[in-house]
């Protein structure tokens, strides 16, 4: 199954015939000529990279409070990824730190689920120019995402625009991952990141080209490896836009395997997903609902909080 890499400078027609193709045929694709400042994604690659090679105490300080908290440091070993689907896996090699949405709400919420979604980021002390380096590029994945969605749109015979209200507040968060080089074999079925999907309208991956571990499923249930072009970015769609999409559009599962060399893995996964009340339901002219109606944040949640053991 090969992922196609599409050109976003294309003719617009044909750029957003071919990212319906691949939504609906593989549920990823490699985007380029995307816009987005090489220095943007640098200097949030940088300080992605040195905050991991802090000192533990540096991490724990802003390790989640709690299990169930969404945003902060998650230390190697303690996730599963497979427990969103409900599947029992020893817990994946990795280590993450994540952030939420850094835009304030016109009206404060009232939902205890959206006040969960909303929760207080937890910004480590180092490196310097941590935080701004990583909330300028959360902000250029915004508008990319964005980009995407207007594309998505006219590829489902839509106006370009339709999506927009429906994101404008969204309830995103940039999640930084690092697998570290391993010497000590995995148990059986351990992984890096166990098999997944994800959960809400689209995810930006940023990670270095080649193939290091990232597998897609194909219909067959084999497994692909994705090479990452230079200059890239990995894109794939979520549960809430293939739920919006009655199941025309994919979400397709992925994992992340120990390659033969077991090199270090670095990546910035930008999750993004619709306004907390976005309602997702079947879009026009897509045939009877599969699905029942769901807000966009409570399926977030919902997802969410299955994924970090108690």
């Amino acid at each position: 199954m090969l992922v196609p890499v599409i050109d976003l400078a294309g003719e617009p027609g044909v750029v957003a015939e071919q990212i319906g193709s691949a939504c609906e045929h593989i549920g990823f694709f490699q985007v380029i000529h995307h816009g987005v400042p090489t220095s943007v994604t640098d200097a949030a690659w940088s300080a992605t990279r040195d905050f991991f090679d802090e000192p533990p105490e540096v991490r724990q300080a802003v390790a989640v409070p709690y299990s169930g908290y969404p945003y902060g440091y998650i230390g190697f070993e303690v996730e599963s990824l497979a427990a969103s689907l409900e599947h029992a896996t020893p817990p994946d090699r990795k280590h993450t730190y994540s952030f939420g949405p850094i835009d304030q709400p016109s009206v404060t919420p009232t939902d205890p689920d959206e006040i969960w979604v909303r929760s207080p980021s937890r910004w480590p002390a180092a490196p310097a120019g941590f935080r701004p380096a990583l909330e300028t590029y959360y902000l250029a994945m915004s508008a990319l995402a964005a980009q995407l969605l207007g594309h998505m749109a006219v590829a489902l015979e839509l106006d370009r625009a339709y999506f927009e209200p429906m994101i404008d507040h969204h309830v995103s968060a940039l999640r930084c991952l690092d697998y570290p080089a391993l010497t000590v074999p995995p148990l059986p079925g351990q992984l890096r990141a166990g098999a997944h999907t994800d959960y809400g309208t689209l995810t930006i991956l940023r990670t270095a080209p080649g193939s290091n571990g990232l597998e897609t499923q194909d219909a067959s249930g084999g497994w692909t490896p994705i090479d990452a072009v230079p200059d890239g970015f990995v894109v794939n769609l979520g549960d809430s836009l293939a739920q919006w999409t009655n199941d025309r559009w994919r979400s397709t599962m992925h994992r992340v395997v120990e390659p033969p060399d077991a090199d270090r893995r670095t990546s910035l996964a930008f999750f993004h997903n619709a306004n907390w009340d976005a309602r997702i339901e079947c879009l026009p002219g897509l045939g009877a609902p599969k699905h029942q109606p769901v807000l966009a944040g409570r399926h977030l949640m919902n997802k969410f909080q299955r994924t970090v053991g108690a």
